[in-house]
């Protein structure tokens, strides 16, 4: 019996945290952006719900979703966050490619340039904290579960020409982007140019990343300014969570 209202219980809070989404969707600015940015046999399934403010400074790039398309299935500003509220400085300026792979959550008040040119690619429920920042010039992937938190940024340029002062030599502004699958990244993270990650990464909050980590192996800890080896053999309980977080997550 007392299985039996857990179950019920369990069920009817799902059903009211997301009948709440559906109460927070911009709606205006949803319908706007499927029927401008997909054929009509995608777009009338509202794959991409926004919600709160948001400011569309371009959105003339190509948006491209791989796999089954569900209502609601890309959630910008969704609110999955302990906090509540939109600041309402929302901006997605998107020239490139931005290509979804799967469920993907963008928290509250998110700015994503997508570049001339550029390439950005997000894995099966992959995403980005409230606050987030992410700056693609050339390219940019983030894999399956690679999930940050809040106030991290992901930045693939310098944005200012750097010199070798002994030579002469220009130095390349940009450099590719790529986040393994089921990552655990923390809170004001940021990664920068030529950062690569393995698969079941952890990188502990307030780091930085700036190089290829991949020799390190699975299933590591790393951390610090830049960022080091701090522990190998640890990993998020993905396998524990993951019922959880696509339940509460997939709208």
């Amino acid at each position: 019996m007392i299985k039996i209202l857990k179950y019920y219980y369990r069920k009817t809070k799902l059903f009211r945290e997301k009948t709440a989404f559906y109460y927070t969707v911009n709606w205006t600015k949803t319908l706007y952006f499927n029927f401008k940015k997909f054929p009509l046999h995608t777009a009338k399934k509202l794959p991409v719900f926004f919600y709160g403010e948001v400011k569309f400074a371009s959105i003339i790039g190509k948006i491209q979703i791989n796999g089954p398309i569900k209502r609601g299935m890309i959630g910008f500003g969704q609110p999955y966050e302990m906090n509540t509220l939109h600041k309402g400085i929302a901006e997605i300026n998107i020239l490139g490619t931005l290509v979804f792979k799967g469920h993907v959550q963008f928290g509250k008040d998110y700015f994503i340039y997508i570049g001339e040119n550029a390439y950005c690619e997000f894995g099966h429920m992959s995403s980005l904290g409230s606050y987030a920042k992410l700056i693609c010039i050339e390219n940019i992937v983030l894999g399956d579960y690679a999930r940050f938190g809040s106030e991290c940024q992901i930045m693939d340029t310098n944005f200012h020409q750097m010199i070798d002062t002994t030579i002469g030599e220009k130095l390349k502004m940009t450099g590719p982007i790529a986040i393994g699958n089921y990552n655990y990244v923390g809170s004001r993270v940021t990664i920068m140019q030529n950062t690569k990650t393995p698969d079941y990464c952890t990188i502990a909050s307030n780091s930085l990343g700036n190089k290829n980590y991949t020799d390190l192996g699975t299933h590591i800890l790393i951390g610090g300014i830049p960022s080091q080896l701090i522990r190998t053999n640890i990993s998020r309980d993905w396998e524990g969570e993951r019922k959880d977080l696509e339940d509460f997550l997939m709208v």
